[in-house]
């Protein structure tokens, strides 16, 4: 059964209580709906950890158009949309040996290409390894990482208030389009793949100290 949580103390607590003396990588994922705090906590949390951050979306499976997303189910774009595989393999293996992880990013700046898709970044992300390991970003409790990660946070907060910070920090015609592709496969993973029940800790985000969108 989840441990429901409503400060940042608290979980710094939760998180000390899983450090070991042998030093052994510790893995946390930050999930939850967009625009429910996911970044603001995990960089309040890595910071008193010295924690390196891992930014699930430079796995977004981008090489997929937005036609070819639209033709699918909410259930095939919640399984498709992060490249697990990549990110296991090139990030969450190797820190979790002690060894440096080396990734190419998904370039969301540069706009799509001429075929709807996305190029990757041209220079390799790298993060050194450190005792605990913060993956951040929606989808990065699937069930296939379950092994590989030893604690599972789902940020929760208010529909509302998800969607207002939304629309603080997108324009509207984007935002909207976003909605219609991507609402349905965040719904299916969090009621379906991934329910509240599911996870280690539901932390239930506070208004008024998370302003920051993710």
């Amino acid at each position: 059964m989840s441990k429901r949580l409503h400060s940042d103390d608290d979980l710094i607590a939760e998180i000390e209580t899983r450090l070991t003396h042998d030093d052994r990588v510790v893995v946390v994922s930050f999930d939850g709906r967009s625009g429910a705090g996911k970044s603001t906590l995990a960089s309040i949390v890595a910071f008193a950890f010295d924690a390196t951050v891992i930014q699930t979306d430079d796995f977004f499976a981008a090489e997929v158009s937005n036609v070819e997303w639209d033709r699918r189910s909410p259930e095939q774009r919640a399984a498709d949309a992060i490249d697990w595989r990549r990110l296991r393999r090139d990030v969450i293996e190797p820190l979790r040996k002690g060894l440096a992880a080396r990734w190419f990013a998904f370039d969301f700046a540069a706009g799509t290409r001429a075929d709807g898709t996305y190029p990757m970044q041209t220079i390799a992300t790298n993060r050194s390894p450190t005792r605990l390991v913060f993956l951040d970003g929606v989808y990065s409790s699937r069930p296939e990482l379950a092994d590989v990660i030893d604690l599972s946070v789902l940020v929760e907060i208010t529909g509302a208030l998800r969607r207002q910070r939304l629309a603080a920090r997108e324009d509207a015609a984007f935002l909207k389009a976003w909605h219609a592709r991507w609402d349905c496969a965040e719904a299916h993973y969090f009621d379906i793949v991934r329910p509240p029940a599911s996870f280690d800790i539901v932390f239930e985000a506070p208004s008024n100290n998370f302003l920051s969108v993710d």
